[in-house]
């Protein structure tokens, strides 16, 4: 899998993963539980995940969903 978006606010990745849901591509968000786990100081950024097949097309409809700020570097 394919980290297309690191960060730590929770409502950037709430709405990368509707993007990609209505794009109907599959995502994950690694790193939940090690964010939860050292509190609420936000040291551990969560990553949204996609399968390397469809990274391109996750990258494409998350900047055209106006997150291309947010993009980690390919």
């Amino acid at each position: 899998m394919i980290a297309v978006i690191k960060t730590n606010n929770p409502v950037t990745i709430s709405y990368a993963r509707s993007v990609l849901n209505d794009e109907e591509i599959d995502c994950y968000v690694a790193d939940t539980h090690a964010s939860i786990i050292e509190g609420s100081i936000g040291a551990i950024p969560q990553r949204v995940m996609v399968l390397k097949e469809d990274a391109e097309d996750a990258r494409k409809a998350l900047s055209k969903a106006g997150l291309e700020a947010e993009l980690c570097e390919s």
